[in-house]
């Protein structure tokens, strides 16, 4: 059966790897199944249409037969559940790879996004002057406990897994804000991820729709 994921039709980053889609091509790209792209513009992806996909009116979203899905964390969990690459085969180190799936998307990712919107979507609020370094040394604090937990190690938990792959995608958005420099652990290991040849061919991927 065909997968098909959906992809903004210009993504807000022009293709730089933030968009979630990239996620999900990047975990397809990992366990090798190949995949086609449905591309959504902002006005469609609060059209009916696909509001049956994802009711929040947002992408990705990934089709397999009947089967539909939304939310990145849970394709990635779908993949990597159904298809090697992903997950150890032993049983406490698949349930540590999940355990860090949950700690990208559900510790690591609010502050992260917090700053995004107090700087784009409030940047005009009279609160933001004095918001914004609070956020910032909320994300400080959660990515100095990440970094002593990594240490000098290169993944996680022994092998590359999903847990990684969230991670260092989440990690990426906060690059442009120069935080992520600060631990340099951290920094390396987003590189290590940013090198691995799945992860390549889902950047490419992504960035040739944006500059076509």
């Amino acid at each position: 059966m065909t997968i098909t994921i959906t992809a903004f039709e210009r993504s807000p980053d022009g293709g730089k790897g933030l968009a979630r889609d990239t996620r999900v091509r990047w975990a397809l790209e990992e366990t090798g199944r190949p995949y086609d792209v449905r591309f959504v513009s902002f006005k469609a992806m609060k059209e009916p249409a696909h509001l049956c996909v994802h009711p929040f009116g947002q992408i990705p979203t990934y089709e397999e037969g009947g089967l539909c899905l939304f939310e990145t964390g849970a394709i990635v969990f779908h993949l990597a559940e159904n298809h090697a690459g992903l997950l150890p085969r032993e049983g406490d180190a698949r349930a540590r790879a999940i355990t860090w799936m949950f700690a990208a998307l559900s510790t690591i990712e609010p502050p992260i996004l917090e700053l995004q919107t107090a700087m784009f979507g409030e940047g005009d609020k009279p609160w933001t002057k004095e918001r914004l370094p609070l956020v910032r040394d909320r994300i400080r604090q959660r990515l100095g406990q990440l970094s002593d937990r990594l240490g000098d190690s290169e993944w996680l938990d022994g092998a590359f897994s999903a847990g990684d792959l969230l991670m260092v995608s989440v990690l990426l958005r906060t690059r442009p804000s120069g935080i992520l420099d600060e631990f340099p652990n951290l920094a390396a290991y987003v590189a290590r991820g940013e090198a691995r040849p799945a992860y390549q061919r889902a950047f490419a991927a992504q960035l040739a729709v944006n500059a076509a």
